[in-house]
């Protein structure tokens, strides 16, 4: 059976997938659009599975708010490449996902992929995508606030992503304390909230450099108390110099406008992932010996 230009042109439309595949599709279907569709979502499937093990530590984090300003979501969503992280056919499965996240206030990647958009799930249209980029792509993690006062965001550059919640203030207030956080990172609100395990394993690393200096037991014990407040403060949001006014620290710019932080979250593409280290000479070297 002949395929004609106008249902390669059809196929590619209504998948996206390139003409060289929407044809061999189509051949292996005798023409059946529908048919050969089913089969590109099968094939795709089977890609999928195929980049499993690949390394997506590139991609993008995302950031959308509810319209009535009271909920937020975030989520990451990673790809091998950069480049492909800023393709179109990414950028449009980012919002789709966004979307669902948002509506349900997703918390668990599981479950928000099982979530549908006209009647297809996100897993499938993840799917999908992969054959169609040819990389691997996974949404790595989903996380929403919610909040009776004021919420803010901020994402930089596609590659950091901040959710902030606060008690009082205002909304301009909330996207400072955002922005600060996304530049100095604080592990928590409040310098209690700093772990006991933490504490302790700083104050084994000042106690041995402490304890080289030769000064006396009392001294190197007010060394230490010193050192480790100071990097309590310095893990912990209120303890820390806001970013935009180093003359104040975020504490005392709360406190000024009336308002507390009740949550945080903070994204980093790729952070935590352990990126394979390429050495090309080396596999070069590999292949030319393997082949002597």
């Amino acid at each position: 059976m002949s395929i004609t230009a106008s249902q390669v042109k059809e196929l590619r439309e209504r998948t996206g997938v390139s003409m060289m595949e929407c044809k061999k599709a189509l051949v292996e279907t005798a023409g059946d659009i529908e048919a050969a569709i089913e089969l590109m979502c099968k094939n795709g499937m089977a890609k999928a599975a195929k980049k499993a093990d690949r390394t997506a530590a590139e991609g993008a984090v995302f950031v959308k708010t509810s319209a009535d300003g009271k909920s937020g979501t975030m989520v990451e969503i990673n790809s091998e490449t950069d480049f492909v992280a800023r393709d179109e056919n990414f950028t449009n499965f980012a919002q789709q996902v966004m979307t669902c996240a948002i509506d349900s206030h997703a918390e668990d990647v599981a479950k928000l992929m099982e979530l549908n958009v006209e009647d297809t799930s996100l897993e499938k249209l993840r799917e999908q995508l992969i054959a169609k980029l040819g990389e691997k792509i996974a949404v790595r993690r989903v996380e929403s606030l919610q909040t009776d006062g004021v919420l803010g965001s901020y994402v930089h550059g596609g590659r950091i992503g901040v959710l902030v919640t606060l008690e009082g203030g205002n909304v301009d207030l909330a996207k400072d304390i955002a922005m600060h956080i996304a530049a100095m990172r604080p592990q928590v609100v409040n310098p209690d909230e700093v772990s006991a395990e933490l504490v302790e394993k700083e104050k084994e690393i000042f106690t041995s450099q402490a304890m080289e200096s030769g000064k006396p037991a009392e001294i190197i014990e007010k060394i230490i108390g010193g050192r480790i407040k100071k990097f309590v403060d310095e893990v912990s949001l209120i303890g820390q110099v806001f970013v935009k006014d180093p003359s104040v620290k975020v504490g005392q710019l709360l406190k000024d406008n009336s308002a507390k932080v009740t949550g945080f979250v903070c994204y980093e593409v790729g952070e935590g992932i352990e990126k394979k280290e390429e050495n090309f000479r080396e596999e070069v070297m590999a292949q030319v010996k393997g082949s002597a």
